[in-house]
């Protein structure tokens, strides 16, 4: 028997309903690549950045909407998140604000030091902390969060970077537990090297007289167009956010998922001493 046109009508139009994903650190890369790759697929995308008035292609895509945000600011975490939720619900929370410090902890200033926790750690930390009571009253929602591979292994000089990414990793496994008791869930995507011009653009790298023959043997060894395109880490992104698998990890790239299953599998101080020949005296 043909279905009333009553219910065909209700479900035609619940499949209309559109998701609606914020994104920090949008601006730029995989934040960028991943708002037109989630509008593209349909849904409702906040991007958010510093600089809205600079951006010159998200603001053209009909089912993306800038907001100011930087996560190094409390106060403005608060206002991007009550404006957002004022906009509908948000079903997920991108965090992807973030950047590398690199470089012997000894040059490293206090204010670097400051900001890259700032930015790294305690973004995420509190723009997850502000969307708590949304997904609490709504008892659904997904946080996922960019890590790294620097949040599972480490590199030479980049200490305080992995500090942040390492305590990512922590804080999030942590999380899960939480979120399960009002409905939420969080994932980590874990990217390798992105084709962003991480090194000319996304990092800040510090140097000190006594360690720069090993920063540069280290600098000298990588390759960024080995990187993988910010488009398929955003791909991961997506699959994290619908695939609904009870998942928390989600390596993406092959370099990234070779040096995992490398650190793996020779075991922590084998892997240290692979990670040496990096900065190794010619």
């Amino acid at each position: 028997m043909r279905q009333s046109p009553v219910i065909d009508i209700c479900t035609s139009e619940k499949q209309k309903i559109m998701k609606t994903i914020f994104i920090t650190g949008a601006s730029t890369g995989l934040g960028k690549a991943t708002a037109r790759l989630f509008a593209a697929k349909g849904w409702k995308v906040i991007a958010t950045m510093r600089t809205p008035a600079n951006e010159r292609e998200l603001n053209s895509i009909d089912n993306i909407s800038l907001l100011q945000l930087d996560v190094t600011n409390p106060a403005a975490i608060t206002d991007a998140v009550q404006k957002a939720v004022a906009s509908g619900p948000i079903d997920v929370v991108f965090n992807n604000a973030g950047y590398g410090l690199l470089g012997p902890l000894e040059s490293i200033a206090d204010d670097e030091l400051v900001r890259q926790l700032n930015t790294n750690m305690l973004g995420v930390i509190r723009v997850t902390k502000a969307f708590l009571p949304h997904f609490r009253e709504r008892q659904q929602g997904l946080f996922i969060t960019t890590t790294s591979i620097g949040g599972l292994i480490t590199f030479p000089f980049g200490s305080v970077y992995h500090a942040t990414k390492w305590g990512l990793e922590g804080w999030s496994e942590s999380m899960a537990f939480e979120l399960k008791k009002i409905g939420a869930r969080i994932k980590t995507v874990s990217p390798g090297g992105i084709k962003t011009d991480f090194l000319n653009r996304s990092a800040s790298i510090s140097s000190h007289p006594a360690y720069d023959k090993w920063l540069q043997n280290m600098f000298g060894r990588i390759n960024e167009a080995d990187f993988t395109p910010a488009d398929q880490i955003a791909a991961v992104v997506y699959e994290a956010a619908t695939d609904g698998k009870d998942k928390l990890r989600y390596v993406a790239g092959e370099d990234a998922k070779a040096l995992y299953a490398q650190r793996l599998q020779l075991g922590d101080e084998a892997f240290m001493q692979q990670m040496e020949h990096m900065i190794a005296e010619n």
